[in-house]
């Protein structure tokens, strides 16, 4: 994969983590919200950071420069 293909992806996997963080702890803090808009949110957030992680890996393992 291409340096600059890993570069976009760990790009968007640091703006997905920041983007959820943020997010979660604004809805986790507002008690406006109700328990099930909160949990259905952070279940959101949680499998979104784990893709995130997936896609780190994938670009952090896959380093072979293509040449063209």
């Amino acid at each position: 994969m291409p340096f600059r293909d890993r570069l976009w992806l760990r790009v968007t996997v640091g703006w997905t983590f920041f983007v959820w963080l943020v997010f979660t702890r604004n809805i986790v803090s507002d008690p406006k919200h109700s328990f099930g808009f909160k949990a259905v949110h952070v279940t959101l957030a949680v499998v979104s950071i784990v893709l995130a992680i997936g896609v780190w890996a994938v670009a952090s393992r896959n380093r072979t420069e293509v040449r063209d």
